[in-house]
């Protein structure tokens, strides 16, 4: 199955963008060719970007201390797993007060001069040559191990956030439960009667037809078209029947 997810409001859709930030850095953190390490420390610039929203991490914490509270209820109810709900509780306290003990996030990136002139260079179309920035250069051809130890402390101020936003989107993706559907003719349309969802998952089979949905979806209505790729990749609706998977998740 192939997921795709789509969120209904700005909040959720700025944390699945550096949720997929966040991954991509790291698997190319991971790799020991200077070609991935560049490439790591674009997509750390384009994590500073997104986190540079001031209510950002005011979010966070608010969504943590209701998940917070909303677990905590739970503690007399019978047939309840208390360690899990203990750890579960520990993680949310100690992501929270990781996030306040945190500055303006992001700050020592943007003290750093030599990251900032690496920083506006990236941002040149071939702008990070040698003979434009020879110190990155340099940089490139440390050994491995050091290029790795040198991203890993340059992305550790964002790891609060990194660990808030886990919390988070895995307590509101697993509050959606997963329903079979079927697009009539490739369309599929529910009507949701002002409900504010947060979030929607739809569950794909893979297979080589590359058929994938193209969602729109308020609070009153979610529409789903499937399509599948041409032959020169422009997208074609399909017109029969795809049964798939659906989930809505609202839990905050």
């Amino acid at each position: 199955m192939v997921l795709y997810e789509y969120p209904f409001n700005e909040r959720v859709r700025t944390l699945l963008r550096l949720e997929s930030l966040f991954d991509t850095m790291f698997f190319f953190v991971r790799q020991p060719d200077p070609r991935a390490h560049h490439v790591a420390l674009n997509v750390l610039f384009e994590i500073l970007d997104v986190t540079a929203r001031a209510d950002l991490k005011s979010d966070l914490l608010q969504d943590l201390e209701r998940y917070r509270q909303s677990l905590g209820s739970l503690r007399e109810h019978p047939g309840i797993d208390l360690a899990a709900l203990d750890a579960m509780l520990a993680g949310i306290e100690q992501a929270s007060a990781a996030l306040v003990a945190q500055g303006k996030t992001g700050q020592p990136l943007r003290q750093n001069e030599w990251l900032t002139s690496i920083r506006s260079r990236l941002s040149i179309p071939g702008g990070a040559c040698e003979f434009d920035l020879p110190s990155f250069h340099a940089w490139k051809h440390k050994a491995p191990a050091q290029r790795s130890q040198d991203l890993v402390q340059w992305v550790e101020p964002f790891l609060p956030m990194r660990d808030g936003l886990a919390i988070v989107l895995k307590m509101l993706r697993e509050s959606g439960r997963q329903l079979s559907a079927v697009a009539e003719q490739g369309v599929f349309r529910q009507m949701l009667g002002g409900k504010a969802y947060q979030l929607m998952r739809v569950y794909v089979e893979g297979d080589d037809a590359g058929i994938f949905p193209e969602i729109s979806a308020n609070k009153y209505m979610v529409s789903i078209r499937f399509s599948t790729q041409g032959g020169d990749m422009k997208p074609q609706p399909v017109m029969e029947d795809i049964r798939f998977q659906l989930a809505l998740c609202n839990s905050l």
